[in-house]
């Protein structure tokens, strides 16, 4: 989530009390320690205004604060609200507070903004589950059958799993962040909350991660003629899982001891969120580099005369495939890292709302597509409906039985010719 989302009310009011519990402490400490020296006999006392806390002040004076950090969270501004102190006490604030943070009273953007995003998680949460149920079934579809298991399926599922996660931890993240505004319960699931964005921000990453698990997985088919795919599966699983761990853990030590504010949901400070940007950022760079030269040697492949017709349709095919998959692997997302908060909209639509229909495009291209699956899923169905029949097999046998044996001899030969053709699909 980036700067500018909109902060949960329990967030706003941990700010609150804790720029209050600030401002007490240091009143405190002026009106008891060895600032108390230093005040002067008649002049205004510290002040705490439910919103800003102002220091001591003789006569004469104009005292200046910076907006309340809680108005910083909903308005994105900053500003400065001055207060003179006179003999008969402090004056009023101004500007106002509203004015002086950027707080438009009458402004109906709100409700408009308010509006958009509600149609948003409308979208994302149909598309979302939509992607959760296919990919379910395509994993499911892989594991079930054993002649689909080797490499190139082994990184499919891992991926599917990564797609998984990250429709499961936003449908948590929802329920977690905005299930109740009911104030009286804003410090009972803190550290719960806390760690309910850990686990989004590493679903999110290991998604990213195993996006360019797949981008370097179908380079080296192509420039490597021959390696240990068994070695390569380690190195990408530990890439594609262990990875984002390392990122997210050190994010979460980060925020907590320099900006642990809220539920984490908010980054008001971009270079600690940096550090969960910077790897996707440059996962999606790699891969795209990645994806340029896959199509640059599938190009040159194509336009070799050594090529047989078998081999230039694969290639075409490949080339289709890849060319649809880098909009897919979230190019994108790079396109709106460096834009400015005016294309929040944009951004969020393509982030949230088509980005949600991920999971199910992948499924369909790497399951549901593919010409092996659909052969093993074909073969299944087939077993399964002659199971279903026993009495039609029975007369089948019987009406066998009762021809010539020459009539038995040529059916069993058929019948051991079809079973090595099908023996030789399926290993094709």
């Amino acid at each position: 989530m980036r700067v500018g989302a909109l902060p949960r009310l329990c967030d706003v009011l941990q700010v609150l009390w804790e720029e209050q519990d600030q401002c007490l402490q240091e009143l405190s400490k002026e009106r008891t320690g060895d600032l108390a020296t230093e005040q002067p006999a008649s002049g205004c006392e510290g002040l705490w205004d439910n919103m800003s806390c102002w220091p001591s002040s003789a006569p004469g004076h104009t005292v200046e604060v910076g907006c309340p950090r809680f108005l910083q969270m909903l308005t994105g501004r900053n500003g400065t609200m001055f207060r003179n102190c006179t003999l008969d006490g402090w004056s009023k604030t101004f500007p106002r507070p509203d004015l002086a943070c950027g707080v438009n009273m009458n402004d109906s953007s709100n409700e408009k903004q308010h509006a958009y995003l509600l149609k948003l998680k409308v979208m994302y949460t149909v598309g979302y589950s939509s992607s959760l149920v296919m990919l379910l079934v395509a994993l499911s579809i892989l594991c079930a059958f054993r002649k689909l298991h080797c490499t190139r399926n082994y990184i499919h599922m891992h991926l599917f799993v990564s797609f998984i996660l990250r429709a499961l931890s936003i449908f948590i993240k929802d329920a977690v962040l905005f299930s109740s505004d009911d104030v009286t319960h804003c410090d009972a699931h803190r550290v719960g909350c806390k760690l309910v964005m850990v686990f989004f921000q590493y679903c999110i990453m290991a998604n990213y991660a195993w996006l360019l698990v797949e981008g370097l997985y179908l380079h080296t088919l192509l420039v490597i003629s021959f390696f240990s795919e068994r070695k390569c599966l380690h190195g990408f699983i530990a890439l594609g899982w262990g990875s984002p761990a390392v990122f997210v853990a050190s994010w979460a030590i980060i925020r907590h001891f320099l900006e642990d504010v809220g539920c984490w949901n908010i980054n008001t400070n971009a270079s600690i969120w940096w550090v969960i940007r910077g790897p996707v950022i440059l996962s999606i760079l790699i891969n795209f580099i990645l994806f340029i030269n896959i199509l640059r040697i599938l190009m040159r492949k194509l336009r070799t005369q050594e090529s047989r017709g078998y081999e230039v349709n694969h290639y075409k095919r490949l080339a289709k495939s890849t060319l649809l998959l880098i909009p897919l692997f979230g190019v994108h997302y790079i396109v709106f890292a460096f834009s400015p908060e005016d294309a929040m909209e944009v951004q969020l639509f393509f982030e949230l709302a088509l980005g949600s229909f991920q999971g199910l495009v992948v499924a369909v291209l790497y399951c549901f597509l593919n010409g092996e699956v659909q052969l093993e899923v074909q073969k299944k169905w087939r077993q399964w409906h002659f199971c279903e029949f026993p009495l039609y097999r029975m007369a089948l046998s019987s009406s066998f039985s009762n021809g010539t044996s020459g009539l038995t001899h040529s059916t069993k030969a058929s019948t051991s010719e079809q079973n090595r053709s099908s023996h030789r699909a399926s290993v094709i």
